[in-house]
Formats: C-alpha cells, structure tokens, sequence
C-alpha cells in the first residue's frame, strides 16, 4: 500500500505560513537542500494539492525553461512534471498542467483506495487540505521542514482539535541554511 505524506516548510514555532503571508526565505535557494528534497520525494507519483498549493507549484509545469535554472532544481521540474496531480478546488476552473485533474471535493474513501491501487507514494500538500487528511487518519508520514524563524501566527502545520502521537523517525539538520528537517510517523 502506498504511503500518503505530508510535508511542508514550517516555522519553528509550527506556522506553514506567516500570518504577513511569509516564513522568509526559504529553502529552494539552498542546493543542499533542494537536492534533499529532490531525493526524498522522487518517489512520489501523485500530489494531492487544494488550490493555492497548486497555484504555487504550477511554476514547476514550466521551470524547465528559465534560463539559467540550476540543476538541482531542472531535476525537481523533470519530477514534479512527471507525477499525477489532483486538484481539490470548488472553484477552479481549469488546470494548466499535464497530467491534473480537478476534484470538487475531498473524499477520504477515494483517497484510502488511491493509496491501496497505486505502485507510488502520494503526498497531500498545504494545511488545509491535509487537516482533512489528518482528520480522516489517512496521513503516514508528516515530513517537516522547520525554519530558523518564529512567526507569531499565521497559518499552522497541524490542524486545531486533532491529537496525535508520533515517532520521530529521521532527522537532519543543514549547516548553510540552519534548516532541521523531521519525519514522523503515528504511533499505531
């Protein structure tokens, strides 16, 4: 069965987003990072994305003909161009993407199937979307990407009124940008 993951750059005090609207820099400026990133989430086949996750990431449909793109991030392209999308969105109305479809809602039954037919993991991504996720228990691993900076507010990683319990499983730390990435699974 595939694993569905949820990841994101976070504050160190929890927040996905700033309640200004940014976290600062982050770390797609950073090739060792990015490169990390690359790595990790290569075997990804579908992205679960709401709309404005999926408003960002379409830069990723084109990247590939910046110039002067590093090749760190080329790569990212090439895989992100690759993968299945899935767009949760009520109001969108078309995609500009390749393979992407749009979905009016989430159905946390489709999504226990998608997990049990396909051969790739899947990530769900932007904190809205996955509090549904996390709500339904269809979350496997929560990847966390945590800033050297405390926000304040904003938007939070973790949804309100869930509990959960989880087992750190990896972690790293990046020397240039003082990142610390987490990955957690729920204790079952």
């Amino acid at each position: 069965m595939a694993k569905l993951i949820y990841s994101m750059i976070t504050s160190l005090d929890g927040y996905v987003e700033a309640a200004e609207g940014d976290l600062g820099t982050g770390p797609a400026e950073d090739q060792e990072v990015h490169t990390f990133i690359n790595d990790t989430f290569r075997h990804v086949g579908t992205f679960l994305y709401g709309r404005r996750m999926y408003e960002t990431m379409v830069f990723w449909e084109t990247a590939h003909t910046e110039p002067g793109l590093p090749p760190h991030m080329l790569q990212y392209a090439r895989d992100w161009q690759a993968a299945d999308k899935i767009v949760y969105s009520t109001t969108l109305e078309s995609v500009s993407s390749a393979k992407t479809r749009i979905e009016r809602t989430f159905d946390p039954d489709a999504v226990r199937r998608l997990k049990a037919h396909v051969d790739h993991d899947l990530t769900i991504d932007g904190p809205t979307l996955a509090a549904h996720a996390i709500a339904a228990g269809l979350v496997d691993e929560y990847h966390l990407f945590i800033t050297t900076s405390a926000v304040g507010g904003g938007k939070r990683f973790f949804p309100d009124g869930v509990r959960l319990d989880l087992d750190l499983v990896e972690e790293r730390t990046f020397d240039d940008s003082g990142l610390i990435y987490a990955r957690y699974q729920p204790l079952r």
